[in-house]
């Protein structure tokens, strides 16, 4: 398989994987994908492997995906399922001879992909059905898509607390403030840490979970708590960051990669959305709550406010976020 290089998108991929290791028990599954997904691909046990690759977002690099097309072609591949849909995702498994590549039309890939879906986006409205339908035959629909699954052992867990100096183990509140598409869909700063300040203490923080480039947003949040929140963002690797995820008593996030990899873990979730839709990338667990305001404006699908005013997330409310914590029964 081809993996999409968005994390929340390649966690929303899980459920092709587990419906082609349903249609074909003996299947091996590789997996080639970016560096950065590969510590999270390998908490998907239909996984078998993760070929690394070395492309940057947007690259074409026609003799590199060629040379390692080339490299692949030894594997004796029967089928290749492409989730991208661009034209350069589809090169390598033409390169390495793969007689099967399966994927939606999409930029020209006529020849590239040889078993071609057509989208239908009101039968598959959600990133995660469309790709659950390219493991059954093209016009055919695919059964009732699994939720997302991810893993994660206590000694994971263990570890990475110890890692990092995080007493006691108790379960902790858990926010991921970031979003890498853009401010448009990162709930303001202040709000987070309002909330912070409602449900965590020095003496027991709110986590503030993230990759480096959230680091920032999460210290104005542990700045404006007052200590009730303590910023892990940076400080962590993807796995780490799974780890600390599974750990949580509830998660509040913005629409980005981790709400998915908290609604895999299965944790107790209230995610925000402004800019973007639930419709297409909602957390698919039965344990999350979306929290939208579904202005006329929304959603807008831009990584910043077209209108200036950001109300989608400006106007929604700390407190409406409390409530919804508390109707879900995970705080007092």
């Amino acid at each position: 398989m081809v993996a999409p290089s968005w994390i929340g998108d390649t966690v929303l991929a899980q459920p092709l994987l587990s419906r082609l290791a349903e249609l074909h028990p003996d299947v091996d599954i590789d997996v080639l994908a970016a560096a950065w997904s590969a510590p999270l691909l390998a908490r998907m046990p239909e996984v078998r492997r993760v070929v690394e690759s070395p492309f940057r977002h947007g690259e074409l690099n026609m003799a590199g995906r060629w040379r390692l097309g080339r490299r692949l072609a030894r594997e004796e591949y029967d089928e290749a399922i492409v989730l991208p849909n661009t034209w350069k995702s589809a090169l390598v498994p033409f390169f390495a001879g793969i007689p099967k590549r399966t994927g939606y039309r999409g930029e020209g890939r006529h020849g590239l992909i040889n078993r071609m879906h057509r989208l239908d986006k009101e039968r598959h409205p959600r990133l995660a059905d469309r790709y659950a339908q390219l493991a059954e035959p093209p016009g055919a629909d695919h059964p009732k898509v699994r939720r997302p699954h991810l893993t994660s052992s206590p000694e994971h867990r263990r570890r990475v607390r110890e890692k990092l100096g995080l007493a006691g183990d108790y379960p902790p509140v858990v926010f991921c403030p970031g979003a890498e598409y853009g401010p448009a869909k990162r709930w303001p700063a202040r709000h987070f840490a309002i909330l912070a300040s409602a449900l965590g203490s020095p003496a027991d923080p709110v986590w503030l979970v993230g990759s480096e480039k959230d680091a920032p947003i999460a210290a104005r949040v542990a700045e404006a708590s007052r200590g009730a929140a303590i910023n892990l963002c940076g400080r962590t690797s993807l796995e780490e960051a799974i780890d600390l995820l599974a750990q949580a008593r509830c998660v509040v996030c913005n629409d980005s990669g981790l709400m998915h990899v908290a609604a895999a873990l299965d944790r107790p979730l209230v995610a925000v959305f402004g800019s973007s839709s639930p419709n297409y990338t909602p957390p698919m667990s039965p344990q999350a709550k979306v929290v939208s305001l579904h202005l006329e404006c929304s959603p807008c699908f831009m990584r910043e406010c077209p209108e200036g005013h950001l109300r989608c997330l400006n106007d929604l409310t700390p407190e409406r976020v409390m409530t919804d914590l508390r109707q879900m029964g995970v705080i007092p």
